[in-house]
């Protein structure tokens, strides 16, 4: 297993500076922003001429390479919600945010094709998250599973010509959320070849899902790996539940959880790249700083300091003797 670091954690920096801070500290990969201006890169532009290529030996040059694209700020208005909150984006009518949508996540395949990039990963985006509720809509999931099968069906297609996974993340809010949202949608699909998992562990957590059980169901169809952290703030529960999340200001003390860098959380990270491994997962952990805490200085040095020495290189080779015989 590698470790990866996510370049938008130093969303202001350029490519290139937050590439040399990444490999200064250990880092093995980077995880680049596909969507729109994101400040980094231009997919546009890197599609033109050799200029992927380019970019592509700058990392390498560092001593990284790519370990996936990243599309979450566009890929949801595929599937929407089309409201104002979504117009700094795209900031036309439904139809025009799906087509907006649909053509960024097609780009980026495109993109990650041309790179030799294996995965894009994407929110799946939900129109009506009231909808997973039977009340007062009783029909209202087979409308969105519907609308996910036909508009992710028509990317799926697109993604399948480039060899390219897309790689949702399950998050509170998208049609894909938990466990048994994701197998639905994996059979509405008829398990399309290119729908596959980004597992971030921490939005799997503070959403009261066992993570390692996802990682169980789900094996085969997790291509990539957030390293982010969650602490559940246990004397806040009883105010809120675990989906205390609603208000604004994440870093807010009375949360009943806050994200935070692996291993000043609750992922068990030990028994999680366990079952990340023996399933068969062999990928690479990106490094995502959402810690509302400490600085992002901080959390480069200790996350590399902490995932380290917990990676597995190779799988048990087994013993000869009697009492080992298969």
């Amino acid at each position: 297993m590698k470790i990866g670091f996510c370049v938008v954690n130093y969303s202001e920096k350029p490519l290139e500076e937050v590439c040399k801070i990444a490999a200064e500290h250990g880092y093995d990969a980077v995880e680049l922003p596909a969507y729109t201006d994101n400040g980094q890169l231009d997919v546009q532009e890197l599609l033109i001429g050799n200029n992927a290529k380019k970019m592509k030996k700058m990392i390498e040059d560092h001593g990284l390479f790519i370990s996936a694209l990243s599309n979450h700020a566009d890929s949801p208005l595929i599937m929407g919600p089309y409201s104002a909150g979504m117009d700094s984006i795209c900031p036309g009518t439904r139809e025009e945010k799906i087509r907006f949508g649909q053509e960024s996540m097609i780009r980026s395949a495109r993109l990650a094709a041309e790179l030799g990039v294996s995965s894009v990963v994407a929110f799946s985006g939900m129109e009506n998250y009231g909808h997973i509720n039977d009340w007062p809509e009783p029909n209202g999931w087979k409308y969105e599973e519907e609308q996910f099968a036909e508009k992710w069906g028509y990317v799926f297609d697109k993604y399948k010509e480039y060899g390219v996974k897309v790689a949702f993340e399950p998050h509170p809010n998208n049609i894909v959320y938990d466990t048994q949202s994701t197998l639905r949608l994996l059979e509405v699909t008829d398990y399309h070849e290119s729908f596959a998992i980004n597992l971030d562990p921490a939005n799997i957590l503070f959403s009261g899902i066992d993570v390692n059980q996802f990682v169980d169901e789900l094996k085969g169809r997790i291509v990539t790996v957030h390293a982010k952290d969650c602490e559940i703030v246990k004397h806040n529960l009883g105010k809120g539940g675990l989906n205390m999340y609603m208000q604004d200001g994440w870093g807010r003390l009375d949360r009943s959880f806050r994200f935070r860098i692996p291993g000043w959380g609750d992922v068990d990270w030990k028994r999680l790249i366990s079952e990340l491994f023996i399933t068969g997962y062999d990928g690479v952990l990106n490094y995502e700083h959402e810690d509302v805490i400490m600085s992002r200085a901080d959390g480069v040095k200790k996350t590399i300091d902490f995932l380290r020495p917990l990676m597995i290189d190779a799988p048990y080779e087994g013993r000869t003797d009697k009492l080992f015989t298969k």
